[in-house]
């Protein structure tokens, strides 16, 4: 916890159910309203990724974990477990500098992910740009 930043309990209780249970597609993160804690915004099933990606918002930070799912080269289904850090580049730099410093906190809690996607901008999140990212 080197930001100060604390994880909140229920931020480990819906990612354990979206990676051992299967009960979410993907939760979304954001600070408390004080800067304190790292709390759960929005928990979904919907497994449209196109979803996932609108409820990322245009101007601000969020941290979200998504259960992906993918085939490549007729190998098979798989799956694997992305934490995304989106910092736009239209969000406020107290904002990007916060996130960044807490990020770790969040990290550090969730074990089992098997890969971090950082975005900027929506086309380096985009499906086809984090499956390039995952499947080498």
């Amino acid at each position: 916890m080197s930001s100060g930043i604390a994880v909140n309990d229920v931020c480990l209780q819906k990612y354990q159910a979206l990676r051992l249970q299967k009960k979410h597609k993907y939760i979304i993160f954001n600070l408390n309203g004080d800067n304190t804690e790292i709390v759960v915004e929005k928990v979904s099933s919907d497994t449209d990724y196109d979803t996932f990606l609108a409820d990322l918002p245009e101007t601000e930070c969020r941290w979200a974990v998504y259960d992906f799912e993918y085939e490549r080269d007729g190998a098979g289904k798989r799956n694997k477990i992305l934490l995304f850090a989106w910092s736009p580049d239209d969000a406020r730099i107290k904002q990007k500098m916060l996130f960044a410093s807490a990020k770790d906190a969040l990290r550090r809690e969730l074990t089992g992910i098997s890969a971090e996607i950082q975005g900027t901008e929506f086309a380096e999140v985009a499906f086809d740009a984090v499956l390039n990212k995952v499947s080498r």
